[in-house]
């Protein structure tokens, strides 16, 4: 199931199932709202978008009814999540899922969204997106790629073709704009060749692992699987991670695994990560290509969890096309 395309004068509101937007400052709100007006969109908040308690959040129910108001607005045409954090799982035993699939709405975000965007398609099939947040769209420099792959997932209904951005950046540009470090990109490159095509399922690895036996968790069968993590996730707790999606019921007919580009405070080098696949024996069958715009650095491509991709793997040469 897939929401109908984004197209200017489309509300797009916004929602906190994680964090909120108390930590969010003034400035930033301004323009991340700025830069969705200027791409056709208008803009609205939930009501308890900026709520926060002990843990920069609110209640379960409260977070609970904002989602459940977005999917019933029928102005409401896209929802973004303000920004990531530790607790968006907390609702998924809560969610009305028939509310969710009789409205469906773009929903997109990452991070800790891994868990509601995976959820939601396990439940529904309906198809969300692992894109930016709210709050990304505040990046005053080196954010040209993630607005212009957002817009295209958005509202285009071509097939997409990954190409690498231009440079890449890690640094914490939400505590100073004008000060940025960019880097070459060099692109992505191959752990484990092949073809493969699937449905798109996964981002934030951590996360992800968080709905293992549950009924939250999208079944594994003829998937292509996106993970990423970030700077909590050093290589052995990368690898542990790992090993456990491996060990799901179904990881046997997996097609195909994609894996996000590292922040350098997670010390994860190529070395450390071919030395991490080639160690899984489950992963041999399949191709794995790394270092892809994914994840915790910038910029970011937005993709479909539940969409379906291709990729191809050989020689120094990788493919990744996403279609919905």
């Amino acid at each position: 199931m897939k929401a109908d395309l984004l197209k200017p004068g489309d509300e797009i509101r916004i929602v906190s199932p994680s964090r909120s937007m108390s930590i969010i400052a003034e400035e930033q709100i301004r323009l991340a709202q700025k830069q969705l007006e200027s791409m056709g969109f208008t803009v609205s908040y939930s009501k308890n978008s900026s709520a926060s308690d002990d843990f920069a959040s609110t209640s379960v129910q409260d977070r609970v009814n904002d989602l459940h108001e977005a999917f019933l607005d029928a102005n409401v045409k896209g929802i973004l999540t303000t920004i990531g954090g530790y607790n968006c799982n907390q609702l998924l035993g809560s969610l009305n899922y028939s509310i969710i699939a009789a409205n469906p709405k773009r929903l997109c975000g990452y991070s800790d969204i891994t868990a509601l965007n995976n959820a939601i398609y396990a439940k529904t099939g309906l198809i969300s997106y692992s894109g930016p947040h709210f709050s990304t769209f505040a990046m005053k420099y080196g954010n040209e790629y993630t607005v212009d792959y957002f817009n295209r997932m958005m509202t285009g209904n071509a097939s997409l073709r990954i190409e690498p951005a231009a440079q890449w950046s890690d640094d914490a540009w939400f505590l100073d704009q004008e000060n940025r470090s960019f880097q070459t990109n060099d692109g992505p490159y191959i752990l484990n060749e092949g073809i493969a095509q699937g449905t798109i399922i996964g981002g934030n690895l951590c996360t992800f692992n968080l709905l293992q036996g549950t009924p939250f968790m999208p079944s594994l069968t003829d998937t292509i699987v996106y993970i990423e993590d970030d700077y909590e996730s050093q290589p052995v707790t990368f690898d542990r991670d790992l090993q456990s999606l491996i060990h799901q019921r179904g990881f046997e007919h997996v097609k195909g695994l994609v894996i996000g580009r590292f922040q350098r405070s997670s010390n994860m080098t190529r070395e450390l990560l071919a030395k991490i696949i080639s160690s899984k024996a489950e992963l041999a069958r399949i191709p794995v290509i790394a270092d892809l715009d994914f994840g915790h650095t910038s910029p970011l491509f937005t993709f479909p969890i539940g969409g379906r991709a291709t990729l191809a793997a050989r020689g120094m040469e990788t493919s990744l096309t996403i279609f919905e």
